[in-house]
């Protein structure tokens, strides 16, 4: 049941390379959850049918994988029955998982195999590509990727994130000074801009528009995070405890109107992306034409105190990405 829950399906065989693979990427993918933007993380996956106290009719055997950013590899060794006892198996088997965890951390370690020559041990590693990893992004495997170009050095424990997402076509210095002031409200924390590559309503973004975009945030050394949620509910799960900057005219979407004219429906979305721990810093956007801060919508009770209210005297700036792409004939 562990496994089925893990998984979230009934594998086709609990103790396969396969069953492996997919732990190991499940587990790369709540590292990437867990971790500091741009720190390196490993996912590790082992499943094994090692000796019982009933003899077994199979192979004893087990399933090693690990996953990194740009490397899968994957290990199978099916042990020679009958030679050891089930501790014995273990031990083998648990001192090729360290030394899979050290080879993908590149550790310098000295490891003794006690395989025989009657075991089969048998391994392959697949390296992956810029474009491969955003290929895998963009059909649902990965959940982000990060670019940390940040030039200012953050200190591990700022775990919170304050997040500027947008699509950033183009970057402008709005959006720059937008997070800025955000992050000096905020305090501690890690201010990095976000990309969807998965849009709600249009194609999703392809590979060569990713790197494009990316490209920016290398040029003014900004930490971009390229994600494949184009919801804010679905971006609280994926990244709780953050303090989300958003506009006025994102914060509009806060009625009824948007979720079926269900208010029931859309405070039960809104109050579980509360109940992360998810804050959203509102700065005061042109609506329909005219400037309008947070104070001017009709904000539920219930909710009020998620939503931060960035001063007008702070960050006021009507520039917008539509009207720079208009100006220029893109």
């Amino acid at each position: 049941m562990s496994m089925v829950q893990l998984l979230g399906k009934i594998p086709t065989h609990y103790c396969s390379q396969q069953t492996a693979e997919e732990m190991a990427l499940l587990a790369y993918n709540r590292a990437l959850k867990l971790s500091s933007p741009g720190c390196p993380v490993l996912g590790v996956g082992f499943t094994g049918s090692l000796a019982s106290t009933q003899a077994k009719v199979g192979d004893h055997r087990f399933h090693l994988s690990t996953r990194t950013s740009n490397r899968l590899w994957v290990s199978t060794v099916t042990l020679s029955k009958g030679l050891r006892t089930r501790e014995q198996e273990d031990t083998i088997s648990s001192h090729l998982l360290l030394k899979a965890v050290a080879n993908a951390c590149k550790v310098q370690a000295t490891f003794v195999s006690h395989l025989t020559e009657s075991d089969v041990s048998d391994e392959f590693e697949k390296q992956f590509t810029e474009d491969q990893e955003l290929e895998q992004l963009i059909n649902g495997q990965i959940c982000f990727k990060v670019y940390p170009f940040s030039s200012v050095t953050h200190t591990s424990n700022e775990e919170r994130k304050i997040i500027l997402s947008g699509s950033f076509n183009p970057l402008h210095e709005g959006h720059l000074k937008l997070l800025e002031v955000a992050a000096s409200i905020c305090g501690n924390g890690y201010p990095c801009f976000e990309i969807s590559a998965v849009n709600a309503d249009k194609p999703p973004l392809s590979v060569s528009q990713i790197k494009d975009r990316v490209k920016q945030f290398e040029k003014v050394g900004k930490t971009v995070i390229i994600s494949s949620q184009p919801f804010f509910y679905k971006k609280a799960e994926l990244f709780p405890g953050s303090a989300f900057v958003i506009g006025t005219d994102t914060a509009v979407l806060i009625n009824p109107k948007y979720y079926d004219g269900d208010c029931g429906k859309m405070l039960e979305i809104l109050i579980a992306c509360k109940n992360t721990g998810c804050t959203f810093l509102v700065g005061g956007r042109n609506v329909d034409g005219v400037f309008k801060v947070l104070e001017d919508f009709d904000i539920p009770e219930v909710l009020k105190d998620m939503l931060v209210s960035i001063p007008a005297e702070q960050f006021r700036m009507d520039i917008s990405s539509t009207e720079i792409r208009k100006r220029i004939g893109m």
